[in-house]
């Protein structure tokens, strides 16, 4: 959200982020490239996304702690490829200090 409903923003604190590079095994990819012929859910693929969300908010959230935030507004994640074999996971937001209504 880009608010926060019952809350007032009493400061903005600025941009945060959380990021990691992950790179695929080769098992992985052979997998991935034999369940494509087929169609279907790439489970181990999905689950390894799954992680990394997990982990780029939580460190998104330590440092938006580190900046004495109250919330972060605005947050969103950023997935791009890295040559074709790394997958950049970003979660982004800004830090703000808040007060209850």
């Amino acid at each position: 959200m880009n608010d926060l409903p019952g809350y007032q923003i009493t400061e903005v604190l600025g941009e945060v982020y959380g990021l990691t590079v992950r790179s695929r095994n080769v098992g992985s990819q052979l997998g991935a490239v034999l369940k494509s012929l087929v169609g279907g859910e790439l489970k181990g693929m999905t689950k390894a996304l799954a992680r990394s969300r997990d982990e780029v908010t939580e460190r998104l959230v330590a440092e938006a702690e580190t900046k004495g935030a109250d919330a972060v507004i605005a947050f969103r994640f950023d997935t791009s490829e890295i040559g074709g074999t790394w997958t950049e996971i970003c979660a982004y937001g800004t830090a703000v200090r808040v007060r209850k209504l």
